[in-house]
């Protein structure tokens, strides 16, 4: 069978692995104190272009997200969110297992609006009891958002700046921050999110590398005080130099850096399915550009492509038909997406 239900389902770019075995051997301070991860900050610092940035790095998603939220936000706050926000339906209810409700706001492409953020915040302070109910601290918005489409800069400055006017801050979820980078509508920067965001992250672990996001932040507070939210919420990695090294790997280089390359591929794969599934005549649910791409099949369609491919299940679109996943990653084989665009072909 071949895979196509997610972006993580492979190991790591052999690059990262023979940086890791050509490491292995040598000696380090633990827990991220060691100069891979030092030199890991200094390149990231290079991409953002704001040498004054915090950088930290964890194992996960659901790890970076929880310790973000907890770290930033005061007890009784929470954290606005699109309805379908990873957050808010994917994470067991991890930022509320810390005490930070998701404020989930209805999304019907998966993104947030700058008018949505200001009613939900308005409509707290503008309740005479608002004390008794949970104060908007953050926003949450994931980029790309879970369906594949990208904010454009004009939104994130939009949105940016309504936030920081009203003291909320501004947290982009990265964990496929390279696809979105990469994306042919994508119209902002590193240095733009670093800007814009208050908090955001590199995603690694979907993104060639084994395991690791690379939490970026300004707030002069967290530069004090975040590797202790890290500890805390057991995310403080003893072998820390294992992140960095990978970091280092995937960012050196600048422009053409293995981690925005690695993206463009897994996007080049995604277009050519959504080109043979056009072509076909069968309608995509959603106009993505990145490496997620979501056709709707009929039941006897899925049928035919489960016989050799795995797909992954979104959600019914009607009596007949399902919305069905297809994705790409950094080391998705073009002879495997080949074999996928003759079978599309072959569809009744």
């Amino acid at each position: 069978m071949i895979r196509f239900d997610s972006d993580y389902i492979e190991g790591a770019h052999p690059s990262i692995l023979e940086a890791l075995l050509r490491s292995n051997y040598e000696q380090h301070a633990g827990y991220g104190c060691d100069s891979y991860c030092d030199r890991a900050r200094d390149i990231i610092r290079e991409h953002c272009k704001d040498a004054s940035l915090g950088v930290q790095f964890l194992v996960g998603g659901t790890q970076a997200n929880v310790t973000v939220i907890d770290a930033f936000l005061r007890s009784y706050q929470g954290v606005i969110s699109a309805d379908s926000g990873h957050i808010n339906v994917h994470e067991t209810g991890a930022p509320e297992a810390t005490g930070h409700k998701v404020i989930a706001l209805p999304s019907k492409d998966g993104r947030l609006t700058v008018e949505q953020i200001a009613e939900c915040y308005h409509s707290h302070w503008n309740d005479h009891s608002h004390e008794h109910t949970v104060q908007p601290g953050m926003v949450y918005l994931s980029c790309p958002a879970e369906n594949g489409l990208i904010y454009t800069k004009a939104e994130l400055a939009a949105i940016s700046e309504f936030c920081h006017a009203h003291g909320l801050y501004l947290f982009v979820d990265g964990a496929r921050l390279g696809y979105g980078l990469m994306s042919d509508e994508c119209n902002f920067t590193l240095a733009d999110l670093a800007r814009l965001c208050d908090v955001f992250y590199i995603g690694g672990t979907k993104v060639g590398a084994l395991f690791g996001e690379a939490v970026v932040f300004k707030d002069e507070e967290m530069h004090r005080s975040f590797r202790y939210a890290i500890k805390q919420h057991g995310g403080m990695l003893a072998k820390g130099r294992l992140l960095g090294i990978q970091f280092v790997e995937l960012l050196q280089g600048g422009d053409e850096c293995l981690y925005l390359r690695l993206a463009r591929h897994a996007n080049e794969q995604a277009a050519r399915i959504r080109e043979a599934f056009e072509k076909k005549g069968i309608p995509m649910w959603i106009p993505s550009r990145t490496n997620m791409q979501f056709p709707i099949l009929t039941k006897e369609q899925q049928k035919v492509l489960s016989s050799k491919y795995v797909p992954e299940f979104w959600g019914t679109y009607d009596e007949c038909r399902d919305v069905v996943r297809f994705c790409t990653s950094w080391a998705t084989k073009s002879g495997n997406v080949d074999a996928l665009c003759r079978d599309i072909e072959e569809l009744l």
